[in-house]
C-alpha cells in the first residue's frame, strides 16, 4: 500500500495530475473498467445542476432509507471531513475504508494519473458496491458532460437548476451551461428538470438523446397550501398535506419537488409515509444552518448569484432584534458583487475573511465593494472568531457565507475557541 494514512493519501492525490481541474471521461472510465465499475449492480440516480445538488442529494437518501433502502451517497466539496463525501446508509465512510478504496484504485491505474476529484468518484463507486447498496446517488460536480460521475449511464438524472457559475469551463450563457450540465442524460431513460426556468437546451439535449424529460410545472406540479405545507402531483398521483422540507429555505420545495419525480421514475416501491417521513427528516450541514449558543451563527456555503438571493430571502423574512453581521471569504471565480449586493440590505457590518490562497478575493478586495465603514474586521477565522465574540450580543446574529472554506474555517475555529464538537447539523434554534 502506498499511504497507511487518510491525510497522506489526499496531500499526493493533489499532485498526481498536472490539473486539480481537467475535464474528461476517458482516464477516469478506463480506470472503472478494470476495476468492473462502470456497470454497477445497484440503481443509479445522478444529480446535477447550479444550486440545489446537495439538497437533492439529502432528500434522496433520506426518503430512501426511509423507505428501506440501502443507500450509498456521493457528494463534494466536504464541509470538515473528507468522509463526507462518501455515506453508506446515512454514515460517513471510515478513514479505513477509504484508505483501502484508494489503494484499489491505484493498483488499477496503471500509468493513467487521476485527478483529486476522479480518485474520490471511483472510491464512492467502489465502496457503493462492497456495500451492496441499492441505489447509489451521485452528485455531478461543476459539469456534467465530462464529469466523472458521469462515466455511468444513470437509471435516472436529475438537473436541480441552471444558473451562472464556473463560466470558465461550462460557457458564458445559460443554454451553454444547460448543454453541459443536460449530458447526464441517458436514451430512453427519465430525466427530471426541477426548476421553474428551463434554457431550451435542456430539452434540446433531451430530444437529441432520446431521453424521456420530465419538467417542473408541466409533466409534474407542486404548490403550496395556507397551512405550512405543499402538495405535489403527476398523471399518476397526487400527495397531499406534505410536510416542510426539514432543509431551511424558499427554494427547498422545488428541490424536494424534483427529488420525488425523480424517485417516482425508479422501479421501486416507494409508500407515502416514505416519502414524508423523508422530507420531514431531512438534514444538511452548511445551507440556511442555525447554531445556537451565546450568539447565534447562521451558516449558509452561498457563493454564487442564485444562492445569494436565496440567502438574502431568508434574511429577509428572519429579522434579528439586534445587530447581524456577516463574514465572507469568496474565490476569485465568483463575482464579488452578485453576491454581495442580494446580502447589503440585511447586514449591519461585514467581517471579510482572509483565506490565504492566490485564487481567494482579499479582503481589501472585497471590502472595495461594500459601502464606506461597512468593513469591522479583515483576517484570519481566529481574527474573526475573536471579533465577532467581543462585538456581538444575545439578540445579534453573525451569518458566515461564501463558500465552503469559509464555513469550515469559521467553524473549526469556533470549535477551538469553544471546546465543543463541531455539530453535523444543530436544529435547536430552527
Amino acid at each position: 500500500m502506498r499511504f497507511q494514512h487518510l491525510q497522506e493519501w489526499l496531500r499526493w492525490q493533489e499532485t498526481l495530475h498536472p490539473r486539480a481541474i481537467d475535464p474528461g471521461l476517458e482516464r477516469v472510465s478506463r480506470v472503472a473498467r478494470v476495476l468492473g465499475l462502470d456497470r454497477p449492480d445497484c440503481l443509479t440516480l445522478t444529480i446535477a445542476g447550479t444550486n440545489g445538488k446537495g439538497s437533492s442529494v439529502a432528500y434522496a437518501e433520506s426518503i430512501l432509507r426511509a423507505a428501506g433502502y440501502r443507500t450509498g451517497t456521493y457528494t463534494s466539496p466536504h464541509l470538515l471531513r473528507y468522509n463526507e463525501r462518501i455515506r453508506i446508509d446515512g454514515a460517513e465512510c471510515s478513514d479505513g475504508d477509504l484508505v483501502r478504496a484508494f489503494d484499489a484504485i491505484d493498483g488499477a491505474r496503471g500509468q493513467s494519473t487521476l485527478s483529486y476529484f476522479e480518485f474520490g468518484t471511483l472510491a464512492a463507486l467502489y465502496l457503493c458496491r462492497e456495500a451492496a447498496v441499492d441505489v447509489q446517488i451521485l452528485e455531478v460536480g461543476l459539469g456534467g458532460r465530462l464529469d466523472a460521475v458521469n462515466l455511468l449511464d444513470a437509471d435516472v438524472a436529475l438537473v436541480s437548476s441552471i444558473g451562472m457559475d464556473h463560466a470558465e469551463w461550462l460557457g458564458h450563457d445559460l443554454e451553454s451551461i444547460g448543454r453541459e450540465k443536460a449530458g447526464i442524460f441517458r436514451a430512453e431513460r427519465a430525466a427530471i428538470f426541477a426548476d421553474a426556468t428551463m434554457p431550451d437546451s435542456i430539452a434540446e439535449v433531451a430530444t437529441a438523446r432520446g431521453s424521456r424529460l420530465l419538467r417542473a410545472g408541466e409533466d409534474y406540479h407542486w404548490s403550496e397550501t395556507d397551512a405550512g405545507s405543499w402538495q405535489w402531483q403527476d398523471d399518476a398521483r397526487c400527495l397531499m398535506a406534505l410536510p416542510a422540507p426539514g432543509i431551511p429555505g424558499a427554494v427547498q420545495i422545488a428541490n424536494a419537488a424534483g427529488v420525488v419525480a425523480a424517485l417516482g421514475q425508479l422501479p421501486l416501491r416507494i409508500e407515502e409515509h416514505a416519502i414524508r417521513e423523508g422530507l420531514a427528516g431531512t438534514r444538511l450541514s452548511g445551507r440556511l444552518q442555525r447554531l445556537s449558543g451565546p450568539v447565534e451563527w447562521l451558516l449558509d456555503v452561498a457563493h454564487n448569484a442564485d444562492s445569494a438571493r436565496v440567502l438574502s430571502q431568508w434574511l429577509a423574512t428572519h429579522p434579528v432584534a439586534g445587530r447581524r453581521l456577516a463574514v465572507i471569504g469568496l474565490m476569485r471565480r465568483k463575482d464579488p458583487i452578485a453576491v454581495l449586493e442580494p446580502l447589503m440590505p440585511y447586514v449591519d457590518g461585514w467581517l471579510l475573511l482572509d483565506l490565504q490562497d492566490p485564487e481567494a478575493w482579499t479582503p481589501a478586495e472585497l471590502a472595495g465593494h461594500l459601502p464606506v465603514g461597512g468593513v469591522l474586521q479583515q483576517g484570519d477565522a481566529a481574527a474573526l472568531v475573536g471579533a465577532a465574540d467581543g462585538m456581538l450580543q444575545a439578540s445579534d446574529q453573525l451569518v458566515v457565507c461564501g463558500s465552503f472554506r469559509t464555513v469550515e474555517q469559521m467553524l473549526l475555529k469556533r470549535h477551538e475557541t469553544r471546546q465543543v464538537i463541531p455539530a453535523a447539523v444543530d436544529t435547536a434554534s430552527r
